[in-house]
């Protein structure tokens, strides 16, 4: 009897090990699948820094419903159709990697599921807009990072 517990306890030590690798590959693995999300969305957010900087002419007479709120979760739908109208004005088509880039990541800026709902929106130049979109990307990163 005396004999069999330090072989229980190598056991034990052995299996502690094994778990610790287990989880320490998890996390490795996690940090991988991260780490292009996030230099996607920073890519994301710099090319929509660049779109608004460029606007001018008709691109920016254009003029989008803009959710009043970025925190209903009911107005996504809203900014993705925004998306879609600056996709289709031919002012900004140089921006087609954005626009590609976007539809890519559009599933993981998504939230959990709304519950039906009304958004309240507003017309608002393609400048504001954007602005809108921006920060409405920021902080879904921040809750991905968190």
């Amino acid at each position: 009897m005396v004999e069999d517990q330090p072989r229980s306890t190598d056991m034990f030590s052995e299996h502690i090990r094994a778990m610790r690798t287990h989880l320490y590959l998890i996390f490795l693995a996690a940090g991988i699948y991260a780490a292009p999300h996030i230099s996607n969305i920073a890519e994301l957010l710099s090319l929509l820094q660049q779109m608004k900087n460029s606007m001018t002419g008709d691109s920016l007479n254009l003029r989008i419903e803009t959710p009043a709120s970025i925190d209903n979760v009911n107005c996504i739908d809203t900014l993705f159709e925004g998306v879609e109208l600056l996709k289709n004005n031919s002012d900004l088509k140089k921006f087609s990697v954005f626009f590609q880039k976007f539809e890519r990541l559009k599933q993981s800026l998504i939230p959990s599921p709304a519950e039906e709902g009304e958004c309240e929106t507003e017309r608002r130049n393609t400048t504001k807009f954007i602005e809108k979109l921006i920060t409405f990307i920021r902080k879904l990163s921040k809750g991905t990072k968190a």
